[in-house]
């Protein structure tokens, strides 16, 4: 199991959710770092079972089906462990865990993509 599989407590945590405009959101932790998430990026990594094969675990959404203008239209909190957004382009479906969007922040940091 990777280490940020394994990660509980602060680093899933979060201590402020705001949306930033209609096209991101940022996120700070309770351990500290703050993550930015762009809305095309996150629409993109829509983990649910329109966006993903739920049997092989294979993206079947395409990146370039997802505008570069999409926006988010609501944000809703998931009992204690997750995000659900609706999109402009009217998707909603997704059910983003904190640990995803954890690691979401932890994959865009690691490809030198700074916050």
């Amino acid at each position: 199991m990777s280490d940020a599989m394994e990660r509980r407590g602060p680093a899933v945590e979060p201590r402020e959710i705001m949306q930033e405009g209609e096209a991101a959101l940022r996120i700070t932790w309770a351990d500290g770092r703050i993550c930015l998430y762009e809305a095309p990026a996150l629409r993109r990594a829509c983990p649910c079972a329109q966006c993903v094969n739920e049997w092989t675990g294979q993206r079947v959404l395409k990146p370039e089906a997802v505008s570069d203008e999409i926006q988010i239209a609501d944000i809703a909190i998931v009992g204690r462990y997750a995000l659900n957004f609706v999109w402009s382009d009217r998707h909603e479906t997704g059910i983003y865990s904190f640990r995803y969007l954890r690691e979401l922040c932890e994959q865009q940091e690691a490809s030198g993509r700074e916050e």
